[in-house]
């Protein structure tokens, strides 16, 4: 074989390898592209109708979201369904160990309407009920992180409460007392307990922050003129609001010094507002928020930076900073 044709030969070999390497880089792309999709077509198809509440977990270190079909989780960011029942929890409150909640049954629940108080030590996955099932479904309602004590406002006279306004038990339901409540001004729009003293509760209202000492018996302003929408105890005894001046903000206020200090957050609509504000237990610069707007915003670093982890009530991957 003279060398012009070992030459052709070893051209014809040469370019078959191209080609094999370009089919195969064509269906490696492929398969990522569709992939991708799979993945993102996953992650748009989990939404958000409503928002009842917001917490962490700590032995999963993720942030539950209640909404009317269910529960939501985002871990290692990325959103999931997990098991469970698709009840509609109203009064949602995450602790240590589980969830405490009133709310709804869900279709094909095991369980009546309404919840009156239940809680869950699987996070969602099975459900004690604890009192006035199936008698009320309280909204207002809030639970310390470790302490377990249950504040609930109560809408209306049950068999347990024989008068509206705040109540609590420091004993899983077994006993309620009633809050007197005096010193606080406005209508109530959020609540919290704190994370390990059973006696101090915080209420938000249109006339600002209240804090109690003595289970709600007694209230002082701690915050006035900031109409407050959400509220939340963290572990190192520090209260974080949120309220509207001229635009939505976040305050952090430390109950040992009574510092204010304001916490940066990303922009939202002007007819939007703060819902529910949760600090990583684990991590007090990790913050997260919603909004009566369905959005989710998180930050790692105590709002130098924010994450949108659902917009318009759609969950979405992980984004660029918002300033």
């Amino acid at each position: 074989m003279n060398s012009k044709n070992r030459q052709s030969q070893q051209s014809k070999k040469t370019f078959k390898w191209i080609i094999i390497i370009a089919l195969v880089s064509i269906m490696i792309l492929a398969f990522i592209v569709i992939a991708n999709n799979k993945k993102d077509d996953e992650v748009s198809a989990i939404t958000f109708p409503d928002i009842h509440g917001l917490g962490y977990a700590s032995e999963e270190n993720s942030i539950y979201i209640p909404v009317h079909d269910g529960l939501r989780v985002y871990s290692n960011g990325a959103w999931e369904i997990p098991e469970g029942e698709t009840n509609d929890y109203m009064g949602f409150s995450m602790v240590d160990n589980g969830f405490y909640s009133s709310g709804h049954p869900g279709p094909g629940s095991t369980l009546e309407n309404p919840f009156g108080v239940i809680k869950s030590n699987d996070y969602g996955k099975s459900i004690e009920t604890l009192d006035l099932y199936k008698e009320i479904d309280f909204h207002g309602m809030a639970v310390g992180y470790y302490s377990h004590a249950i504040y609930v406002l109560n809408p209306q006279p049950n068999s347990k409460m024989k008068d509206t306004g705040l109540h609590y038990t420091v004993d899983d339901t077994k006993t309620w007392t009633k809050s007197e409540m005096k010193g606080l001004e406005g209508g109530p729009a959020s609540i919290a307990v704190h994370q390990t003293d059973e006696k101090v509760i915080a209420i938000g209202t249109n006339q600002g922050a209240f804090l109690s000492t003595d289970y709600g018996n007694t209230f002082e302003s701690i915050l006035p003129n900031v109409p407050t929408s959400a509220i939340h105890f963290t572990k190192d005894n520090k209260l974080i609001v949120g309220g509207i001046e001229d635009k939505s903000v976040m305050y952090e206020i430390n109950l040992d010094t009574q510092e204010k200090s304001v916490i940066s957050i990303p922009k939202i609509s002007n007819e939007d507002a703060i819902t529910y504000i949760a600090v990583n237990p684990q991590n007090s610069s990790e913050i997260v928020f919603t909004t009566f707007e369905k959005q989710v915003f998180l930050t790692n670093d105590n709002g130098t930076s924010w994450t949108q982890i659902v917009k318009d009530g759609a969950a979405v991957g992980v984004q660029g900073e918002e300033e």
